[in-house]
């Protein structure tokens, strides 16, 4: 068959000038590798010292181009911070927050023109895939927003000496290593990331693109993401962990999926904290116009929109017993806000189906007690630290929609002022109809009553508040309501009837229906409580509803007052009656006894006269 193929002349000459040209060509590939790397060297060296300004410089071991798949492999490249440079425009306050330190094993650069490069001055490729880069990231806030420099050019006016254009189509960084060192705060924070991949499309610095501001560090879209992600906060009380995040610089948005606080057990938390425990889950996260460059360079959060969907929010309260002078105001919401050292500004932030639950210690019954708000959804607006944001409007507002004890529907509403040291805050709202019986896990505990009988037609309440008191209208509406008053049996850990106070306040004190009557006016009653110092928040605002809840059902002040007389009068009254009853028992012991001293004498009399 190749005898055949190659009878006639003239494909032997086709073959000669096949092996020819496959010659030349491995040649010039043995050439253009023999002269390229050391162009190449140079041409990447001079461009990222000039663009940089001579902050960083950068080095590899070694390049080969594979002419014939248009491929060009680098090996142990290193791009490092110049130390001194660094060093004197922290002298000049002209050093960045940030410094970049990158080691990758092996780049690959697809669809390279090197004779485009060489003879056009304009560096075109394909796609460049960076193997198992390490990146260490250093973070110090040298200033607080974006420093002038004397050259006011950009990159390409910078390299445009060197290179008409750069593109490059496509930039991957598969299984990057992260290593992140924060100064910023009181101590050094270590942050390492291993599942954390980064792509970037498009790249294009050119004389048009040098003005584009579509367009990130001269990328259409930079999308970095991270999976499996786990940290512990600070203090160890705390770990936390991100099941996945992505964030795109062209839509400017972070999504993050299965986002967890979790707080160590409850013994070893209040053991080391008087703060109270949180424990939060998410299920998706996503925040809209991210300013991830404001948030890079200064660590501020500025973005229009946030969405908090499907979760669990589990607060406990501390059972600590705490002293009067100690303040608990660092745990109202503007307060904690206030305490934030981040520059935040969100416009607005959307909650869908969150579960959330506040559980309190009572010293009284010695037991806990558990208040849900079930598949609460909102939206909080003007969340904000930011001064100029604040000049403009220093109110929060909270629009809610829930479900108390995953029965009666909600609806409230909070302000917050942001910027007021009395920390004043507004909330009102209404339960509708439930039957009040699934209270008993909470009032149980933290009221010591039961809830035998009785239906709530509506629930209204209205209150002005700040750091030291609380005014405002409370009004119960209901039906046929039935109580069980409870007392803590400390030796057998449970609680108990008191039967004689709760036949007393079922017939005597309590109003049964409010109102009493259809076509009354039904009762209501305007609150005025002071906090006890050491009240937090939510315990605060749960007792302030509570002391207009007793006068809505006949258990107002007096009445509670003349109770606590009577009972103590009756209470006194039975060890009365029970120490005249010890009184009789033993008048009686000493009748009997004498009669049997007396019958014994009788017996002994007549034996003497026997």
């Amino acid at each position: 068959m190749a005898i055949t193929l190659f009878k006639h002349k003239k494909h032997k000459i086709g073959l000669i000038i096949l092996l020819v040209l496959i010659g030349i060509v491995l040649i010039l590939a043995f050439i253009v590798n023999q002269y390229w790397s050391p162009i190449l060297a140079k041409r990447v060296k001079s461009v990222v010292y000039t663009s940089s300004g001579g902050l960083y410089t950068i080095d590899f071991s070694d390049a080969k181009l594979h002419i014939l798949r248009g491929e060009l492999d680098i090996y142990n490249i290193t791009l490092k911070p110049n130390t001194a440079v660094y060093n004197q425009r922290l002298k000049a306050h002209l050093a960045p927050n940030n410094l970049v330190e990158l080691h990758v094993k092996r780049l690959i650069i697809y669809h390279m023109h090197p004779f485009m490069l060489y003879f056009q001055h304009r560096l075109e490729v394909g796609r460049i895939v960076l193997s198992q880069p390490e990146l260490n990231v250093s973070y110090q806030q040298n200033h607080l927003k974006d420093t002038v420099t004397k050259d006011h050019r950009s990159i390409y006016q910078k390299i445009s000496g060197s290179l008409k254009s750069i593109h490059i189509g496509d930039i991957i960084l598969g299984d990057v290593r992260l290593k992140y060192q924060d100064y910023s705060g009181n101590k050094l924070a270590i942050s390492e990331l291993k599942e954390m991949n980064l792509s970037a499309t498009d790249l294009l610095i050119d004389s048009a693109s040098q003005t584009d501001k579509s367009r990130v560090m001269y990328c259409r879209d930079i999308v970095a993401e991270l999976n499996n992600y786990a940290g512990q906060s600070r203090n160890g009380l705390y770990k936390y962990k991100i099941k996945s995040l992505r964030l795109s610089t062209k839509t400017s948005r972070l999504d993050i999926q299965g986002l967890d606080l979790n707080p160590v057990r409850p013994d070893v938390f209040f053991k080391n904290s008087e703060r109270d425990r949180f424990y939060v889950h998410l299920d998706t996260l996503r925040i809209d116009n991210f300013d991830y460059k404001g948030y890079h360079k200064y660590r501020v959060i500025n973005a229009s929109h946030m969405t908090l969907s499907g979760g669990v929010l589990n607060l406990s309260g501390n059972p600590k017993f705490t002293q009067r002078t100690t303040d608990r105001t660092h745990t109202y919401p503007n307060f904690g806000l206030k305490e934030i050292r981040t520059d935040i500004n969100i416009d607005t932030i959307d909650e869908k189906n969150i579960n959330i639950s506040y559980t309190e210690f009572n010293h009284k019954s010695d037991q806990t007690g558990t208040i849900t708000f079930n598949n609460t959804s909102g939206r909080v607006l003007n969340v904000t630290t930011n001064k100029e944001a604040l000049a403009k409007n220093n109110i929060c507002t909270i629009n809610l929609t829930s479900y108390f004890m995953n029965r009666g529907k909600l609806d409230a509403q909070f302000t917050f002022n942001l910027t007021d040291e009395s920390l004043p805050y507004t909330y009102k709202g209404s339960i509708g109809p439930m039957d009040l019986t699934v209270l008993n896990p909470a009032v149980m505990t933290l009221g010591l009553i039961k809830v035998n009988t009785g239906q709530l037609t509506r629930f209204d309440f209205d209150i002005q508040a700040d750091n030291s008191v609380s005014k405002g209208k409370v009004a119960l509406l209901y039906n046929n309501l039935k109580l069980t008053v409870l007392k803590a049996d400390t030796i057998n850990d449970k609680l108990k009837h008191m039967t004689i106070a709760s036949l007393f306040a079922n017939v005597m004190v309590l109003k049964h229906n409010n109102p009493d009557s259809p076509g009354e006016i039904p009762r209501s009653f305007y609150v005025i409580y002071e906090r006890p110092r050491d009240y937090p928040f939510f315990k605060n605002i749960w007792h302030t509803l509570l002391t207009g809840i007793k006068p809505c059902v006949g258990l107002d002040e007096k009445v509670q007052q003349d109770v606590k007389n009577k009972i103590a009068d009756m209470a006194i009254k039975k060890q009365e009656r029970q120490i005249k009853k010890e009184q009789r028992k033993q008048r009686r012991a000493e009748r009997k006894l004498k009669r049997e001293l007396k019958k014994q004498q009788k017996e002994q009399a007549e034996l003497n006269q026997g």
